[in-house]
Order: C-alpha cells, then sequence, then structure tokens
C-alpha cells in the first residue's frame, strides 16, 4: 500500500466517509489532510472484549462504614461552588 491510499483531503473524507470507514474496519489507518497538512487519523477500535464475570474482584475492594455519612461542609462545598 502506498502513501497517496491511505491520505484523504477533508473534501474526500467527507463525502466518503462510509468508504473510509470500511477500509478501516478492514484493518487500514486513513490520514485526513487539510490543505497538505495532516490533521486527524482513522483507526481500527481495538474491539477486544474481555468476558465479564460478577465476583472476580471480591476480596479487593474494601468498603469503609462510613462510606454513605455526610460529607464534611469543606467538601460539599467544593460541589455546590
Amino acid at each position: 500500500m502506498n502513501n497517496s491510499d491511505t491520505n484523504v483531503n477533508t473534501h474526500e473524507a467527507k463525502t466518503q466517509l462510509s468508504k473510509l470507514l470500511a477500509r478501516v474496519e478492514a484493518g487500514e489507518e486513513i490520514v485526513i489532510s487539510r490543505a497538505g497538512t495532516p490533521v486527524a487519523r482513522l483507526v481500527p477500535i481495538d474491539r477486544q472484549v474481555s468476558d465479564r464475570r460478577p465476583g472476580t474482584a471480591a476480596g479487593r475492594i474494601v468498603m469503609r462504614s462510613d462510606f454513605d455519612l455526610p460529607l464534611p461542609d469543606g467538601v460539599l462545598d467544593g460541589f455546590e461552588a
């Protein structure tokens, strides 16, 4: 793949977005340029999904007994500013 295949100008990016996204989904990176200067890069998102299993953090999280007490005035004032 040569450099001109992965660089597009803003007009092409606007008019060909669906096609560019298909190329990105296939693993390609696309650089979008304005007046010949690169300004953005379209890259695939890492879709690695791990299995979520309830209870995997058991014993690693500690909830203090005063967790639900009102906040001190100084801390509370910071939220109301």
